[in-house]
């Protein structure tokens, strides 16, 4: 019984985990560019089972194991807003941006110019050219962002966006604030920009809900199941006499 146990609570962990990832999804419903995220999960065989009430060879358990949490890439709708600095990523390519802890990555084109005439994202972090923060001078208009990702106002050129894509983007960092950390960026070869528009979170969310009701319905099932488990260990207990049981 401990052995059982044991496994319906490695069961409940995985639970817990994947209610967590399911309610920052749902959380992040309305997040500009936010990218969902999915659990996984591998069953983790133990060697022998060490507490058996009955003659025979030793089993393996089977237990459940939180592997990995895997991002969810596929694209969010596209939702036009005419506001020039908005600006949407066509492609698997990520904007860069610069932060305290080093560049960043995010799917999140919301810009806006500070009052030092630095093109920001909504958390104040410089969004990054090939050449560094991207400047604009206080009678600058008439922004312009190609596809390209190239920037020109009406004081000329301004830049290029610097957008990066990933060989590997499951080995990317999903951070607070919608950005990414880590990986090796490499040049874009499958990426536009697209102004004038944001793309929304691709979180679903009556698919979330279903998700969280899902999860919720086997936790409360598998804590049912450790209960009565318990129940009959201790019943056995008293029957046995043996406290040490």
């Amino acid at each position: 019984m401990k052995n059982a146990q044991l496994i319906g609570l490695s069961r409940q962990i995985a639970l817990a985990r994947q209610m967590d990832v399911v309610a920052n999804n749902m959380a992040n419903i309305n997040t500009t560019g936010f990218k969902a995220e999915e659990s996984l999960y591998e069953e983790y065989v133990g060697p022998v089972a060490r507490d058996q009430d009955f003659m025979g060879k030793d089993q393996p358990l089977s237990y459940v194991q939180d592997w990995a949490t895997m991002h969810d890439l596929s694209a969010g709708d596209m939702v036009q807003t005419g506001n020039p600095l908005d600006v949407a990523i066509n492609g698997a390519g990520f904007f860069a941006v610069q932060t305290a802890a080093g560049d960043r990555w995010t799917k999140a084109g919301s810009f806006q110019i500070n009052n030092a005439g630095t093109l920001v994202d909504l958390s104040g972090n410089p969004v990054l050219g090939d050449g560094g923060p991207i400047q604009f001078g206080p009678e600058e208009t008439d922004v312009n962002i190609s596809e390209d990702g190239a920037i020109s106002s009406s004081a000329g050129a301004k830049g290029r966006l610097r957008l990066v894509e990933f060989a590997n983007p499951q080995a990317i960092k999903h951070e607070g604030g919608n950005l990414f950390s880590g990986g090796t960026p490499i040049a874009p070869t499958d990426t536009r920009v697209m102004q004038g528009f944001i793309e929304k979170s691709n979180v679903s969310g009556v698919s979330a809900m279903a998700e969280m009701i899902k999860v919720q319905r086997a936790y409360e099932s598998a804590a049912a199941l450790s209960q009565r488990q318990d129940d009959m260990r201790r019943s056995a207990i008293q029957r046995l006499g043996d406290p040490n049981a």
